[in-house]
């Protein structure tokens, strides 16, 4: 330990890789006095009471390619997604409006599907008893608006958070399901005193710096502070301080503000796919990681992105079916 506290005084900290001194878990200072529930449930309310034009996520905007359609459910709404001969991209009802076979499974020509049912064309220019739905594909994920599930003004566009360029930036996007609401992974993700405690493995020496409090008269200041050190490599980590803000109801950006990658996203949304079989409601959670840094080294790995997009997605996912049990604990209490 004392040769380890040496290197760690001759580290230069000019590097963004640092030794991290460890210490026993059960060791770390207890957050659950910080943790009040009526900090999470005041921000999650402020969250849920924010505009979203009705915009879902749909998926990562690269799963949706130029060849065959794919199928989606948001809020027990079959919808079916493909791109045209420009690329763009194409939302709509799922099924067929002649006896409901399923348009994922459509043959694409001439920009429009055809149903290999019957051969009924629908598309951009709409069909007999079909319509296309607004969408907008941001470059990173693909969205879809539902005005008659969200119930609120439409907006022509998502509310986006901002983002590192596209020219710069590294993207990835991992996605899984859990048996909650959008509610309950926004929880979560307003909770940053669980992450050294319940992801020990990716997170250490974690302090949240500031709260909002539960009556906030300045919106400007709601958002969480943290300084956080992300492990990278056994007893080495990446120290920086990030916030934590909700721009619309079912995303919670995660933003670096200082140290290695200012700038750097990750957004996480919760999209409503509806009750299942068992009754019981399912969520996706589509998080996409946006990575930049002005550090030349940068440049090198964005040219290796094909072999870091995977890594990225994987480490997410890691967290998500650890937080996922945070989320479905939180929904099943709620609803014994």
């Amino acid at each position: 330990m004392t040769k380890w506290r040496a290197l760690q005084r001759r580290w230069p900290r000019s590097w963004p890789l640092q030794p991290v001194l460890e210490r026993a878990w059960a060791d770390q200072e207890p957050t659950y006095r910080d943790a009040e529930p009526a900090i999470i449930e005041a921000a999650l309310k402020r969250a849920e009471a924010r505009p979203s034009g009705n915009w879902y996520v749909l998926a990562a905007s690269s799963n949706i390619g130029t060849g065959n359609p794919r199928g989606f459910q948001v809020a027990g709404i079959e919808l079916v997604a493909w791109r045209d001969s420009g690329g763009e991209l194409r939302v709509g009802p799922g099924s067929c409006p002649h006896l409901g076979a399923p348009l994922s499974q459509a043959a694409v020509d001439c920009d429009s599907l055809v149903c290999r049912w019957h051969g009924l064309r629908v598309g951009p220019n709409a069909g007999r008893g079909w319509k296309p739905l607004p969408c907008h594909d941001d470059g990173v994920l693909a969205w879809v608006r539902l005005d008659h599930v969200g119930g609120e003004e439409p907006l022509d566009e998502p509310v986006l958070a901002e983002r590192p360029p596209a020219d710069t930036g590294v993207a990835a996007v991992s996605s899984v399901v859990g048996v909650c609401e959008p509610s309950d992974i926004v929880a979560n993700r307003l909770d940053p005193w669980h992450g050294a405690w319940f992801h020990p493995y990716s997170f250490t020496r974690l302090t949240v710096l500031s709260a909002p409090p539960h009556v906030l008269d300045d919106h400007s200041e709601d958002r969480f502070l943290v300084e956080v050190t992300f492990r990278v490599a056994g007893r080495f980590g990446v120290p920086v301080r990030a916030e934590f803000v909700c721009p619309e109801p079912r995303t919670v950006v995660m933003r670096i503000i200082e140290g290695e990658g200012v700038g750097s996203v990750v957004e996480t949304h919760a999209t409503p796919l509806g009750r299942a079989a068992d009754g019981r409601f399912r969520t996706a959670v589509v998080e996409a990681v946006v990575a930049d840094s002005t550090r030349p080294g940068f440049a090198v790995a964005r040219r290796a992105a094909a072999v870091l997009r995977p890594i990225i997605e994987r480490t997410a996912a890691r967290l998500w079916r650890d937080d996922l049990a945070y989320a479905e604990r939180r929904y099943a209490l709620r609803n014994r």
